[in-house]
């Protein structure tokens, strides 16, 4: 079966009209650029249209901020608008390209979910038994759930903090290395704890990882398998995988490029690595398209049951800025002009990611740009959001922080959340 249960596959034909109509075009529903948001004739609230130029600007923005090229691609009711520039290769001078693959990083984490999730729906495991119950003796503490490991709650400490301490020769040690589940808990397991489990978030590529060896034991399969039968192929994701641990990318594809510690210091490529570090946490790789694709099916319930994306989208706060927030395996911001999107980013040595939709999964956006350990080229990236769903500012004398939702912020004027430690 392609999907996880007979049950789902049970939908009411009614539930599948209601989803199919969702996809019809509804190009009533945006406003001109920059003029006010109306409701349509049938009283739904119209939404603004993507500023395309404002993404380009996002785009040419994290060039400015040390990426050799970048790209964004919007799925909206009106059809798909993408923009590039700057180059995927900068040997080969080769134009950034749409339709190109690249590594997702964490983003993965969000296909780990599913998975996951699709399991507690089989009946298979619970949100809130402790990890230990599944995979005995592996953890310290009785008291970290499943749950904990899928909102960063476990206090499990995240071992590429000291991996990764110095840029380039924690990633040269690692490139090409095969690490098993096991090794990479331990590196977790020799620091301390964060925090005691569920008391607060604190991001660890650690809890994904455990997230693997419970799909992987559950199912009795690789990870790249349930990834594959669950997600990739009843999805049609045709230019997605999980290749572990082999270090290419097969097929048109970006390079990827890291900057060294050293400011100023020459662009490393670093396209080809197992991504053995991450795994489950980070080794998938996609293209703007099937990422689209993914998460707009996540959001309209084609993945999982609306119990399930219940839980995935409860969210509690990231930082102090009301802005940022998590769920299982699923960040949500809350845009400067009220709209709340979903979605996961990603960092992965050479490439920054973003994947969001709206919660009704009618539109959505994908951005890359091949760089990182460049927080700045990171946060210019993150405007792609603010432009494609926000539409275009308003000129500053009709601006009203008012007018959006009181917990609303323009993602620009933070820096960009970390999936990796980073020294720029």
């Amino acid at each position: 079966m392609p999907l996880s249960s007979h049950r789902r596959l049970a939908v009411s034909a009614t539930l599948l009209a209601a989803l199919a109509a969702g996809v019809a075009p509804a190009t009533s529903a945006f406003a001109a650029p920059g003029g006010p948001v109306a409701p349509t004739a049938t009283g739904t609230p119209a939404v603004p249209s993507p500023d395309m130029d404002g993404v380009v600007a996002a785009l040419n923005s994290a060039m400015a901020n040390g990426a050799p090229g970048a790209m964004a691609r919007f799925v909206g009711p009106d059809g798909v608008r993408s923009r590039t520039v700057g180059v995927q290769d900068r040997v080969s001078g080769a134009a950034m390209d749409i339709h190109s693959r690249f590594r997702i990083g964490s983003v993965s984490k969000t296909f780990s979910t599913v998975v996951l999730l699709q399991l507690v729906e089989e009946g298979r495991l619970q949100l809130d038994t402790p990890v230990n119950t599944y995979l005995p003796g592996l953890l310290p503490d009785d008291r970290i759930t499943v749950r904990h490991l899928l909102t960063h709650r476990s206090g499990l400490a995240d071992y590429t903090n000291a991996m990764f301490e110095h840029t380039m020769p924690g990633f040269e040690a690692v490139r090409n290395r095969v690490f098993s589940y096991q090794e990479l808990v331990d590196l977790s397991l020799s620091e301390p704890r964060t925090t005691q489990p569920g008391v607060s978030y604190q991001y660890s590529n650690a809890n994904f990882v455990v997230v693997g060896m419970l799909i992987e034991k559950l199912t009795g399969r690789p990870v790249a398998d349930a990834y594959e039968r669950r997600i990739f192929k009843p999805l049609k994701l045709t230019r997605t995988s999980y290749v572990h641990p082999d270090t290419r990318i097969k097929g048109a594809h970006v390079r990827g490029y890291l900057h060294p510690d050293e400011e100023g210091g020459a662009l490393v490529d670093s396209t080809e690595q197992t991504v053995s570090w991450a795994q489950s946490a980070g080794a998938v790789i996609s293209s703007p398209a099937d990422l689209n694709t993914f998460t707009s099916a996540l959001m309209r319930g084609r993945l999982l049951s609306p119990a399930m994306m219940e839980a995935m989208t409860t969210v509690t706060p990231t930082d102090a800025t009301n802005t940022r927030f998590y769920g299982l395996g699923l960040r949500r911001y809350n845009l400067s002009c009220g709209t709340q999107v979903y979605g996961h980013t990603g960092t992965v040595q050479g490439f920054y990611t973003y994947t969001f939709s709206t919660r009704d999964g009618r539109r959505s956006v994908s951005a890359m740009a091949n760089t990182s350990n460049h927080g700045a080229a990171n946060t210019a990236l993150g405007g792609t959001l603010e432009a494609a769903f926000c539409g275009k500012k308003p000129a500053p004398a009709a601006s009203s922080r008012s007018a959006a939702s009181p917990t609303a912020r323009d993602l620009t004027s933070l820096p960009a959340e970390r999936d990796l430690p980073e020294r720029h």
